[in-house]
């Protein structure tokens, strides 16, 4: 097999690798925001469960695990640890927007999410 070839294989299996990844990202983002839309005080064991496991998934983005363990151990509210990880991610210039909107969203919850909260997450994460 020639050098070009090599390469162009590399490039292509990188690309789907990347795309994957881009989309267990996203997918787990929307688990993330769909869980925070429907906790009322607290999330449900299974939701637990689903959030954990983005949680313990090393491929995904520290930010989106961050997410998840936040919304996990929410109690009528975030923890302190929660709000202070939802904070530094806001901080951040290279978290686009809507992953920063979640986060906000996160750290201001308070037994249940606003209407407008829901209404936010409905448009960003359909």
């Amino acid at each position: 097999m020639n050098l070009a070839r090599k390469i162009t294989i590399i490039a292509i299996v990188g690309l789907f690798s990347q795309f994957s990844m881009a989309q267990d990202n996203a997918s787990a983002i929307k688990a993330v925001a769909d869980i925070v839309a429907s906790i009322n005080h607290f999330p449900s064991d299974a939701d637990k469960a689903s959030l954990m496991a983005i949680s313990d998934d090393d491929s995904l983005f520290d930010g989106i695990r961050a997410m998840a363990t936040a919304v996990s151990n929410i109690a009528h509210a975030a923890n302190a640890d929660g709000k202070a990880a939802m904070a530094s991610l806001q901080a951040m210039d290279q978290i686009p927007d809507r992953p920063k909107a979640l986060a906000g969203i996160i750290a201001n919850f308070n037994h249940t999410a606003s209407a407008e909260a829901k209404a936010t997450l409905a448009e960003l994460f359909p």
